[in-house]
């Protein structure tokens, strides 16, 4: 990455590198996976995570697989492009990919995290389907943050939360520069903190060496993908 400074001019002279791996770890929570009746994929910039979720689905893990996702971020770093909704997107790959439409559902206004639960619960509702376990997917450094939103939003359900396996070196890419996902990253673990105090999500003890990690990154210039107050 141009213009970052391989060491951080710290007490424990930790590289950009290191410190986005705290951050990266720290977002995981390394769950395992167990069967379910459903497996819900929470709209994602990242065609991975489906990827993943239709992985799950051809190896048994539930026989329904759930799309959840509108148009949203259009002016940020998590901006598709796409002319479609992150479901509608994520469900043509899965029929692509030989998974039957009588499987899949698609829930395609979801704005955020909050959204995903509260309008993939009303379809269910509407659809009389009583569904009481699942599997969500999304990408590795938004496992914590889908966690602490689902345990606000449904609360009574039984789940568990997982990702694409890959280590932080391996996600980022040609398409998902280290810039853009550290920069990412970050913007999730400031929303961590500030979304429970206004009630979005469950409240997550952070680490002081994690948030240490976050306010160097912070200071080197990673603040793109910050709320702004």
């Amino acid at each position: 990455m141009k213009n970052i400074p391989k060491k951080v001019n710290t007490s424990t002279s930790l590289s950009v590198n290191e410190l986005a791996q705290i951050i990266w770890d720290y977002h995981h929570l390394n769950q395992k996976i167990k069967k379910a009746q459903a497996i819900m994929v929470l709209g994602s910039h990242d065609l991975r995570v489906a990827e993943f979720a239709i992985k799950l689905f051809k190896e048994g893990y539930a026989p329904l697989i759930i799309f959840s996702g509108g148009l949203a971020h259009q002016d940020d770093m998590l901006s598709t492009g796409w002319q479609k909704s992150e479901a509608e997107t994520m469900a043509e790959m899965a029929i692509k990919a030989g998974v039957s439409e009588e499987n899949i559902l698609i829930e395609n206004q979801s704005q955020n995290t909050g959204d995903n639960f509260r309008f993939t619960k009303k379809l269910l509702e509407e659809k009389d389907l009583k569904i009481k376990s699942f599997i969500f997917v999304q990408k590795p450094y938004m496992e914590r943050r889908v966690w602490a939103t689902f345990k606000i939003e449904w609360p009574e359900k039984k789940a568990v939360i997982t990702s694409p396996p890959i280590s932080f070196e391996e996600y980022c890419n040609e398409e998902f520069p280290k810039e853009k996902v550290i920069n990412i990253m970050l913007g999730d673990l400031q929303r961590i903190k500030v979304y429970s105090k206004l009630g979005y999500q469950k409240k997550e003890s952070i680490p002081r060496k994690v948030w240490q990690a976050y306010k160097k990154l912070i200071a080197l210039g990673f603040n793109k993908h910050l709320i702004k107050s």
